[in-house]
């Protein structure tokens, strides 16, 4: 028998030792290495995290540079101006914080702005799986929302029984709405880049023309905005009527799981990735790929339907106005982007920009910086995650090789 010697003579390559870390990797000497089961989770976090880390410095600089009141002694006593300008960055950032996490209130805001945010997120996320580019997020959330709120205003039920239905109405309006794209591209080719961004300019106007109906609109009222909706179908808060988070953070939560579920656990998944990753592959593997692209459709438009819903079901006053989706479905494009298209990627993210939102506004009140830093630093966070390589080399990764994530096809496909 031929013992380790031997073979190790022989030119084969002995097993490593368990407490050495393997060559390699895209870790530098300063941080821990992540070995084991969590080794590709730790990987895939890393960038996000520097990026954010990166994101946060630069804002610093952007606060010090726009400190006026330091620059004006800068040359008489540029010591006391340098400490004023950290002194600035550390007010903010520690406001920041706090407006996030800092209390049951900051809490409850974070999780309240974070919630639609992670809903439409996870409907740019499965498009991008499946090599469409949906940006009807925000028409999607309309056509969502005004199927809610007419189930709110025209059906009286317990709320045991209304609040499912009005959700069920907000899965129907913005599913078809995106449906709609998804069977244009299967039937004529059109570009869902197009139609989709087409459709949600016909749904704003469409919103803005039924809340001046007598449908939507309050009785005696010249407003573009709809009765009070009724207590039975308002989603309830968690934390008590002075918080404004809702049960609607419980219906992301469980939309998240049920997207990993579908996206890695089913056979409709698969063939979703597949057909994202090559559809003249899956045509020729037996797969209906238009009826793929009407069906993935339907699904991210139903997810930016519930979060249309949550803005008007969850909501205070309970009267939805003519621009109740503000940025959030043109925000959920940078969600799935940071997400890495992925679920739980989406639900990080989400919780992210929920925290410097909510922190945003105590660092304004508080410490007088301009919230549109906050804007600033979420740009920052996107651009360094679509350029990885340039957060490698800033803090000396070593390169590795992994496979791209699958984003969208071209204009051809």
């Amino acid at each position: 028998m031929t013992d380790a010697t031997s073979v190790d003579e022989a030119g084969a390559t002995p097993p490593p030792d368990e407490g050495t870390p393997p060559p390699g990797g895209d870790q530098p000497d300063w941080l821990p290495r992540i070995t084991g089961v969590g080794e590709s989770v730790g990987r895939a976090l890393l960038v996000p995290a520097l990026a954010l880390v990166l994101a946060l410095f630069v804002g610093a600089i952007i606060i010090m540079v726009t400190d006026v009141d330091a620059w004006r002694i800068m040359g008489e006593d540029p010591l006391t101006a340098l400490g004023q300008m950290l002194e600035g960055v550390g007010v903010a950032y520690r406001e920041l914080f706090f407006g996030a996490f800092g209390s049951v209130r900051a809490i409850s805001e974070t999780l309240f702005t974070a919630t639609p945010l992670i809903l439409s997120g996870l409907a740019v996320a499965i498009g991008f799986r499946a090599g469409l580019f949906n940006i009807g997020a925000r028409g999607q959330m309309f056509m969502g929302g005004l199927f809610a709120v007419w189930v709110a205003l025209h059906v009286e039920l317990p709320a045991v029984l209304h609040i499912p239905l009005a959700i069920l109405a907000s899965i129907i309006g913005g599913g078809l709405w995106g449906g709609l794209a998804g069977f244009l591209k299967a039937r004529t080719g059109a570009h869902e880049v197009i139609t989709t961004i087409m459709l949600n300019f016909v749904a704003a106007f469409l919103v803005l023309w039924a809340l001046k109906t007598s449908v939507f609109q309050e009785e005696g009222s010249n407003l573009p905005q709809s009765a009070r909706l009724a207590e039975s179908a308002r989603l309830p808060p968690i934390f008590g009527s002075e918080f404004r988070v809702s049960i609607a953070l419980f219906i992301a939560l469980g939309a998240v799981f049920f997207i990993q579920w579908l996206l890695f656990r089913s056979t409709l998944g698969f063939e979703f990735r597949a057909a994202g990753s090559s559809p003249r592959a899956s045509t020729y593997a037996g797969m209906k790929v238009p009826l793929l692209y009407t069906a993935v459709m339907f699904i991210s438009g139903a997810l930016s339907g519930v979060a249309g819903a949550t803005m008007t079901l969850g909501l205070p006053p309970y009267s939805v106005t003519s621009n109740f989706p503000g940025t959030i479905g043109f925000d959920a494009i940078a969600l799935a982007l940071l997400g890495r298209s992925h679920p739980y990627g989406v639900l990080w993210a989400g919780l992210l920009f929920g925290a410097l939102t909510a922190g945003g506004r105590t660092m304004q009140a508080a410490a007088g910086v301009s919230v549109d830093l906050v804007i600033v630093m979420q740009s920052l966070i996107i651009i360094f995650i679509a350029a990885p390589e340039l957060v490698r080399a800033v803090f000396r990764l070593k390169p590795i090789e992994e496979g791209p994530t699958q984003m969208t096809k071209g204009w051809g496909a």
